[in-house]
């Protein structure tokens, strides 16, 4: 493990990084993707600000609550039809519907005719939707089209497309062709969802909840475990020039994606390390010299890199 004062952030020109992660790319045998929240924020998934007025300006009046993060937390107080009001939004305009920018189109671009693996923080499902393949993508804190017991009971997770669009239709949105939620001029939306929908365990008949890793209550169920495996199986038969690419990737779970990738690095003496991120693009001083640590929107590095 690498000490806080060996961390750095390394000079150089915002073009001169690009054609090394130009190069980087092109050299790479196989590439080891790491992809965190500020990839999906670039991409246009913002839990704050006007797209969450769009959506939740209700709750935002009746509670004071300013961002969806911070409703998720704020809702478990609240009775189940109106919590899952709340969620049942959250997880559709997340995790069905599209994000508004290409980001995530543009770096399959980069990868697909390379040897990849993707291992993300992310819950939004946005890798595969932009055709990055499923059997190449290790989804380690959970999935928004998941829940599971609460319990839970037992190991198993279970899909929520329908009932969650069954959910906001309930409250009075209307989804569009292209899957964007609307509101019908001079509608009122409802803050509850109807008591049959909230969904119950089918095995004990608690309340079920996201598949997201807030405590030792999350499920790995089946899919996860394959996926850990497939991962493990990558890392452990591939080597030589490759190429740990971290996307928005902070510090609430570094030990997932950023240290590993750091050590990972250190430990291989043909592999380059990549950051890209807003104002957090470092790594640690003793591999600074195959480190491309680059400040800044991913989205438009990724088009730079496109173009």
């Amino acid at each position: 493990m690498f000490s806080r004062r060996s961390i750095i952030r390394p000079g150089g020109s915002r073009e001169e990084k690009l054609e090394r992660l130009k190069k980087a790319l092109a050299d790479a045998d196989a590439v080891v993707i790491g992809g965190g929240a500020g990839l999906s924020a670039s991409a246009g998934f913002a839990y704050s600000g006007a797209r969450f007025m769009r959506y939740f300006s209700d709750f935002a009046g009746k509670y004071g609550f300013q961002d969806m993060y911070s409703g998720g937390f704020y809702v478990m107080q609240l009775p189940p039809e109106e919590q899952w009001a709340f969620w049942s939004r959250n997880i559709y305009v997340n995790r069905y519907m599209d994000p508004p920018k290409p980001v995530y189109e543009k770096l399959f671009e980069l990868v697909q005719d390379k040897d990849y693996f993707v291992l993300t923080t992310n819950v939004d499902h946005c890798f595969q939707k932009s055709g990055f393949d499923k059997h190449r993508l290790f989804y380690t804190q959970g999935d928004y089209g998941l829940w599971q017991c609460s319990e839970p009971c037992h190991e198993k997770t279970y899909d929520n497309a329908e009932t969650v669009r069954r959910m906001v239709e309930a409250q009075g949105f209307v989804i569009a062709e292209d899957g964007t939620l609307t509101i019908p001029a001079g509608a009122a939306i409802e803050m509850t969802v109807p008591a049959e929908l909230v969904p119950r365990c089918p095995v004990c008949g608690k309340p079920m909840v996201m598949n997201l890793r807030s405590d030792d209550r999350f499920v790995e169920d089946e899919g996860w475990h394959r996926a850990a495996e497939r991962y493990e199986s990558f890392l452990r038969t591939r080597g030589g020039r490759m190429l740990f690419l971290e996307l928005g990737v902070g510090y609430n779970t570094p030990a997932i994606i950023k240290y590993p990738f750091w050590n990972m690095t250190a430990e291989n003496p043909d592999a380059v390390y990549a950051c890209l991120n807003y104002d957090e693009a470092v790594c640690p001083a003793e591999i600074e010299g195959r480190s491309i640590c680059l400040d800044g929107d991913i989205g438009a590095a990724i088009a730079m890199i496109c173009a």
